[in-house]
């Protein structure tokens, strides 16, 4: 059995490089910007993309990946702050606001034919327990209903989401947080 060798300091430069040029060029062009475009906005040649990702199917997924672990973060950060309540409700109107990309992302895996949850495999408990820390601390404040669970929070960030590519008024969004703040079970 062999264990992957960490990246040198260099590649692990370009990685996060490349990285963060497929999601300006992704974000700018869509997902069918070609690897060449990502290659000469991160300043690299396109055998360095494919060094790290073997595949356009493996950079989008890193893509998603990588946006859901920052999701986890920014769950975890909010869950420090003093306000409970309006750190949840803060997190999940970020994440809404914040899930064009990412939708298209997922898009475009499916249309690849990656499952959306496979690809997301690697940083999906991260992302549940974060969420349900932050929620848990939002429901001991009184500002959560103490009905919903972290699968249903998870779920109406999802939907939230999708409503948001078709109403980006925030009318759904908000529908959704006054659902959240109903009567407390006792």
């Amino acid at each position: 059995m062999t264990t992957a060798r960490p990246l040198r300091a260099d590649a692990q430069r370009n990685r996060a490089r490349v990285l963060a040029a497929a999601e300006r060029v992704f974000a700018e062009r869509g997902t069918a910007a070609s690897t060449e475009e990502v290659a000469r906005a991160a300043g690299v040649g396109v055998g360095t993309v494919f060094r790290h990702f073997p595949n356009k199917e493996a950079l989008l997924q890193a893509l998603v990946v990588q946006r859901l672990a920052r999701v986890a973060a920014d769950a975890r950060e909010h869950a420090t702050s003093p306000d409970a309540g309006a750190a949840f409700f803060d997190f999940f109107a970020t994440v809404v606001h914040g899930s064009g990309t990412k939708l298209e992302l997922v898009d475009a895996l499916a249309e690849l034919g990656i499952e959306p949850n496979e690809a997301v495999a690697p940083v999906a408990e991260e992302v549940t327990e974060a969420v349900a820390a932050l929620l848990q601390r939002a429901q001991h404040a009184g500002a959560v209903r103490r009905d919903i669970d972290v699968r249903t929070v998870i779920a109406l960030l999802a939907g939230a989401s999708q409503a948001h590519r078709y109403a980006p008024d925030d009318r759904p969004l908000a529908v959704i947080l006054d659902g959240l703040q109903g009567p407390i079970a006792q």
